[in-house]
């Protein structure tokens, strides 16, 4: 095992080395080996204890392709960190596709990128333009880990990829602990929101029971005008979050 953490935050925005695919292969093989509370927050461990075969296998897929030379997102120590925060401390539930494609962009939680990116990928740019007309929030980057922290579980359904070839690791055992991970949610009878934009996201809504979901097109650039736009989905959910007694998200 590594001496440093296998999941720690990232250092000031801009010091990140370049993708290593052999050092890459080498932390998500360890990663995969790992007992699971060393890789999550224990509420999670548990929660997905269940899944832990499915699990591994796609830690071990990842690892493979970084083996054969792949560059593999988000870097290991960002892969499982929607697991970061406890599970009994989620109100929202935002759901993913796979990760962004592009190094640098991915950060393992779905739809952010790291404080330095720019320009912003274009779901992540559309999301913003939607928040701004919402609610009137205008967010300084599109890091969303405040939102993560005031707990927004941002889960993306597959949670790596091969730098440029989205949907890479689909099938590779992601979709079962997502599933899991949205049943353990659900599960635990506490107030919760649920965002799905898009089809993949909207796949997830039989799991959901009677969770209050809001459901519309994707963000992306090639649907966003389709029913995303004007969705007004922030202040739903602080309403619904009200319905529930609980206290609304910041969205800034």
């Amino acid at each position: 095992m590594d001496a440093e953490p296998l999941f720690e935050l990232p250092g000031h925005p801009g010091t990140a080395a370049p993708p290593a695919p052999a050092e890459d292969a080498r932390r998500l093989a360890a990663m995969a080996r790992a007992p699971l509370d060393e890789l999550m927050h224990p509420e999670w461990a548990a929660a997905l204890s269940g899944v832990e075969p499915q699990l591994r296998h796609a830690l071990h897929t990842a690892a493979d392709d970084a083996t054969a030379g792949a560059v593999v997102l988000p870097p290991p120590r960002d892969v499982l960190r929607a697991f970061r925060e406890p599970l009994s401390a989620v109100r929202v539930l935002i759901v993913g596709q796979d990760p962004y494609p592009t190094p640098g962009h991915a950060m393992g939680l779905s739809f952010s990128v790291a404080a330095d990116v720019r320009p912003l990928p274009r779901s992540l740019a559309n999301i913003f333009r939607e928040l701004a007309d919402d609610v009137g929030a205008s967010p300084s980057t599109g890091d969303l880990a405040g939102w993560a922290e005031q707990g927004v579980l941002l889960l993306n359904r597959v949670l790596t990829v091969r730098a440029g070839e989205s949907g890479a690791h689909r099938r590779a055992g992601w979709e079962e602990v997502t599933e899991a991970a949205v049943r353990a949610v659900v599960g635990r009878g506490l107030p919760l929101v649920a965002i799905l934009w898009g089809k993949d996201a909207q796949a997830m809504r039989p799991l959901l029971g009677a969770t209050p979901v809001i459901a519309t097109a994707h963000p992306s650039p090639l649907s966003a005008s389709r029913g995303f736009f004007g969705s007004r989905p922030f202040s739903r959910v602080n309403e619904l979050l009200a319905e529930q007694d609980t206290e609304p998200i910041v969205w800034a």
